[in-house]
């Protein structure tokens, strides 16, 4: 089961490394400059260290250098708590809609497992998609409406929630899983 864990987790938060940086140390009071340069340096350094080693670089790490690059850019043009903000709505809202593409959670499993739950991918890929959404929206609602409480909510929800649909996402797949293996035994 660590082998599994440790397959699908790993992957996933090394391509969302340079985001979630820039997120914590938001949420810890570094200033807009800082956060932003940490954020992109490990993006950036992710994906040249992919292409140094000659590794392919999946979709979702192009995206979320992209993101950061793009995000990073205005950010320091701007100076606009309102930007900084908004931000991460648009994010989240780009990745959902890049995690609409079916087959793109088939990386998170180790492949002789494939055969057995591969067909639930693409529904969890949906799922997943549509956390990326709601969070969007929370985070817009929460910047306009309660910007006092925006650093706390950024802190806690976007990892908590994603924390808790990957503990049923797994839980769900090893339980199909050990089903359909002992159905087929």
């Amino acid at each position: 089961m660590l082998r599994q864990l440790k397959f699908a987790a790993g992957p996933l938060l090394l391509d969302s490394l340079g985001v979630i940086i820039f997120a914590v140390l938001m949420a810890l009071h570094a200033s807009v400059l800082v956060a932003t340069i940490c954020g992109a340096t490990i993006a950036v350094g992710m994906v040249v260290s992919d292409i140094v080693r000659g590794k392919p670089v999946p979709a979702m790490q192009w995206l979320s250098l992209a993101l950061v690059v793009v995000s990073a850019g205005a950010t320091l043009l701007t100076h606009d708590p309102r930007f900084v903000m908004a931000k991460p709505s648009i994010i989240y809202w780009v990745v959902g809609c890049a995690m609409l593409r079916p087959g793109w959670l088939n990386r998170y499993v180790i492949p002789e497992e494939f055969a057995v739950i591969g067909d639930l991918m693409t529904a969890f890929g949906y799922v997943w998609a549509a956390l990326m959404f709601v969070t969007g929206i929370a985070n817009l609602v929460i910047a306009i409406a309660f910007p006092q409480w925006w650093l706390t909510f950024l802190a806690i929800f976007p990892t908590a929630s994603k924390v808790v649909l990957f503990a049923v996402h797994f839980a769900t797949l090893r339980i199909i899983g050990r089903r359909r293996v002992r159905a087929a035994a």
